[in-house]
């Protein structure tokens, strides 16, 4: 059976019947490409044991295929006449739909008490505007999923997979919980209405350990944070400058040592420093 929430009619039918008109602000962006759904499910590894968390789930597009694959679903949904129309259509499902703002929702609340040992995904086509929080909430959160597959910006995921040289917070902050890659381009067309830009498929596998060893995470990114914060600064200058704009009173000729310590030239800049540089850098200059 071919999934029916692909069809252009039938979506605009849908937010016809809810008077929605899709929100640029929420990401309301519905795929409608049976191609790029495939790549992402594929992407997910689904398995019939399989419990799956859903962000955004629409009208449903994807949450139609993740249950037909997976032992549950778990689905957030911010908006209140989408939540209660997947209720509707999805009765009977193995699927629990959460009417609530995912960034106000702790992952670990909204699974079953065995689900520290067996894991889950997180599976889902990204609101645009909330995808670096989503990721970072995620991620950072016990239990963590032990594979994502998202449908994000695709200038989104390029910054994610970024080698030294181009890399950012962004970057840093999912890289030091998981494996990123990029699956798949999804052009704009694929969607109604089209966003302004390509997505992408991305597929976080999570480390089995950190990427870095640090006393305290929170602090490696205030160091992280305070090198970008002055643009494309040479990192002698922009160090103590970013510490000290986050409260942080931290001489120049501290930092330099720290920098000289840890083996980092102060004339480079932050984009170019590994996440094992700015771990011995945090640990240096404290």
């Amino acid at each position: 059976m071919s999934n029916p929430y692909l069809h252009p009619q039938r979506i605009r039918a849908a937010l016809r019947t809810l008077d929605l008109r899709p929100s640029r602000g929420m990401g309301q962006n519905f795929l409608l490409d049976a191609d790029a759904l495939a790549t992402i499910v594929t992407a997910a590894e689904l398995s019939p044991t399989d419990l799956v968390v859903e962000v955004g789930p629409g009208l449903g597009v994807l949450t139609w295929e993740l249950t037909r694959q997976a032992a549950h679903t778990i689905a957030i949904e911010l908006d209140r006449r989408l939540a209660a129309r997947l209720t509707e259509e999805f009765a009977g499902q193995p699927l629990t739909i959460v009417q609530d703002d995912v960034l106000r929702v702790r992952p670990g609340d909204l699974l079953p008490p065995n689900t520290h040992t067996s894991g889950y995904k997180l599976v889902a086509n990204l609101p645009y505007a909330i995808t670096s929080a989503v990721l970072r909430h995620f991620l950072e959160a016990d239990p963590c999923p032990t594979l994502s597959v998202v449908l994000v910006q695709w200038e989104v995921a390029q910054r994610i997979t970024a080698a030294p040289g181009d890399l950012s917070i962004l970057a840093h902050s999912v890289q030091l919980y998981a494996e990123p890659t990029i699956v798949a381009r999804v052009p704009a067309s694929s969607f109604l209405p089209a966003p302004a830009v390509d997505s992408a498929v991305l597929r976080l596998r999570r480390r089995q350990e950190l990427a870095v060893t640090v006393a305290d995470v929170n602090r490696l990114f205030r160091v992280i944070k305070a090198g970008f914060l002055h643009g494309r600064k040479q990192l002698g200058n922009a160090l103590p400058g970013g510490l000290a704009a986050m409260g942080f009173d931290v001489p120049r000729a501290t930092a330099l040592v720290a920098l000289a310590d840890a083996g980092i030239d102060p004339q480079r800049r932050a984009e170019t420093l590994t996440l094992t540089e700015w771990a011995r850098l945090d640990a240096q200059i404290w």
